[in-house]
């Protein structure tokens, strides 16, 4: 089902959406927020009834062979790959794929931690573009860093050594050798020159030396244009989108004149890497807020072709792949650090796939690329890997992601952050947070069961909702459908997990939520 077609070539819930959270990460170091959800007070029965609820809900789920989490894990873990399997014990010594759960990189055994010289200060939300740059930076020329995660002004507060050290408060901030680096671009060039040893970014060639002073200055006049229309309504003469235009044509020109992908060729530099978090939030935010597709599914139309190659370039790195984020981050978490951005007539359909609202977007059966707006992430695998990414994610830290999906049906907190996606000082409803944390093991079941086998944990959903509602009453029921619809409003790429898992995490709240809202 695409939404728009565009000219040109390309190479031969019912939920609203809208309500608020904290950013600590619960799926391994922070979550993410969003959706037009009434937080409500505590549910008012009585501990006694609720009691008695919790042990029916109980032998409901045994009853219909829903496990513990502990047997859960197990029926993963036979499932997973053995990377996968690894992926906990090699986020603890440093090692393996990136992820953003890490907090050492030594990439392999070849490194030791007391050799480590890099410590990168970069945001808990992993929404800050600057912070993108140099940690693509660093994975890229595999240097060994330590991370310290520090919260944009947005959505919490600076912890004091921090500001101490960066008056400003602006992250990143990077310690190399002993030395404070305060900017990004300072701490890309003193990488660069502290590591000659390791790949290279900026060429040594003065003739490509100098294409990247006139390509870097495109990039800042391309920069300032985006910032213009995204923050603004256009004139009626169409000034802003006017402007924007010829300079991303200028980008495409450049990268039409060049082989292998790259801003400089057929290998990434530090021109790539200074455009890549802008080009990427200008795809998201342009399409959500002004109706402009700059992006492209594999074989569709497109004005862009260039720019849209050298995406697929970018998405065979490892160290992008780690770094790269989800339309829906994007366009949620850009208005708090922007102080807004300015919708325009015909935006809306976009608004509705890329919030999860239209079929087929965050409902089973998904469709693919998000009905043409989005790409598929094919490069991070499967349906079936996605599935356990986002239960391996669930399962290895399910107390922490229930209490706080459970504020959904608690209170909001004070004071209150700019960010929608945003309440550190919110507070969970702790009497649900029993059948939050049974729904979420039928979600798991669902995550992992095997499609030909008919569907166990769609039984087992539909027994509890019928308890809760028979047993329990309608306001019960509301509030874990609405603890299910916040997690899932939360749930942040790449913080929490890449594209793939957390459509299908998203998707399958929404479904859990749905069969809830059916038993009333």
């Amino acid at each position: 089902m695409a939404i728009v077609g565009l000219s040109g070539s390309r190479r031969t819930s019912s939920f609203s959406i809208y309500a608020l959270n904290s950013m600590k990460s619960l799926f391994g170091n922070v979550v993410s927020s969003i959706s037009n959800i009434q937080q409500q007070g505590m549910t008012n029965v009585p501990s006694d009834r609720m009691d008695e609820l919790q042990e029916l809900t109980i032998r409901a789920l045994s009853s219909h062979n829903v496990g513990s989490w502990d047997e859960i894990r197990s029926s993963l873990r036979a499932k997973q790959t053995p990377e996968e399997q690894n992926f906990r014990n090699n986020l603890s010594k440093g090692y393996g794929k990136p992820s953003p759960l890490h907090s050492l990189r030594l990439f392999d055994e070849s490194n030791d931690e007391r050799d480590v010289r890099v410590t990168l200060f970069r945001d808990s939300a992993s929404w800050c573009p600057y912070c993108q740059k140099v940690w693509m930076t660093l994975e890229f020329k595999r240097i060994p860093y330590r991370i310290e995660k520090v919260n944009m002004r947005c959505y919490g507060e600076k912890p004091a050594s921090f500001l101490r050290m960066q008056p400003s408060g602006n992250i990143p901030v990077a310690i190399i050798d002993g030395i404070t680096y305060n900017q990004s671009n300072d701490i890309m060039y003193a990488l660069e020159e502290a590591f000659p040893e390791h790949e290279q970014l900026v060429p040594n060639d003065p003739k490509e030396r100098t294409k990247a002073q006139e390509l870097l200055r495109l990039e800042r006049s391309l920069f300032s244009a985006w910032m213009s229309w995204l923050t603004s309504r256009d004139s009626p003469d169409g000034r802003l989108r006017y402007n924007f235009v010829s300079l991303l044509n200028e980008v495409e020109s450049e990268l039409s004149a060049t082989k292998g992908g790259f801003f400089l060729g057929e290998r990434a530099s530090v021109v790539d890497f200074m455009f890549a978090p802008f080009l990427e939030r200008m795809c998201a935010s342009m399409l959500y807020f002004k109706g402009f597709q700059i992006r492209v599914v594999p074989s569709e139309m497109t004005t862009f072709p260039a720019v849209n190659e050298w995406f697929d370039a970018m998405e065979t790195l490892d160290s992008y792949q780690l770094t790269k984020s989800d339309y829906y981050t994007h366009c949620w978490d850009l208005p708090p650090q922007l102080g807004g951005c300015v919708s325009e007539a015909g935006s809306k359909p976009f608004q509705n796939a890329i919030n999860g609202i239209l079929p087929g977007s965050w409902h089973l059966p998904l469709s693919p690329n998000n009905g043409g707006l989005e790409p598929d992430w094919a490069w991070a695998g499967n349906d079936d890997a996605a599935k356990r990414e986002a239960l391996e994610r669930i399962s290895a830290n399910y107390e922490a992601i229930v209490a706080f999906a459970s504020r959904g049906a608690g209170s909001a907190g004070f004071p209150r952050y700019g960010a929608p996606l945003a309440d550190p000082n919110a507070v969970s409803n702790k009497s649900i947070q029993p059948f939050v944390d049974a729904a979420m093991k039928i979600i798991a079941e669902k995550l992992i069961e095997e499609e030909h086998n008919g569907s166990k944990a769609e039984e087992a959903m539909k027994a509890l909702a019928s308890l809760l509602m028979n047993e329990g009453g309608k306001e019960i029921v509301d509030d874990i459908a609405l603890s299910l619809a916040y997690l899932r409003d939360r749930v942040g790429v790449p913080r929490d997990m890449r594209l793939p898992a957390a459509r299908q995490l998203r998707t399958h709240l929404n479904w859990a939520a749905g069969i809830l809202n059916s038993s009333q």
